[in-house]
């Protein structure tokens, strides 16, 4: 099987986005430097990884003590 964005030569990547709450995202395919939500299929909030992510409870924290 062939990825089709491969065989039209277009600009992509394989890995998942993951975007993080403090706004920064990062790539799960090694060396990916273009982290625009374009070129990848997939895209998921860090939240939803399993084990969660170290950004969500700074965010929950931070957010509880400002209310």
């Amino acid at each position: 099987m062939e990825c089709p964005s491969c065989v039209s030569e277009l600009d992509h990547c394989h890995g998942t986005l993951v975007r993080h709450e403090d706004e920064l995202v990062e790539c799960t395919e090694p060396g990916c430097r273009d982290l625009d939500l374009v070129r990848h299929t997939l895209s998921v909030s860090c939240a939803e990884i399993d084990g969660g992510c170290h950004c969500t409870v700074t965010f929950v924290e931070q957010y509880a003590q400002a209310s």
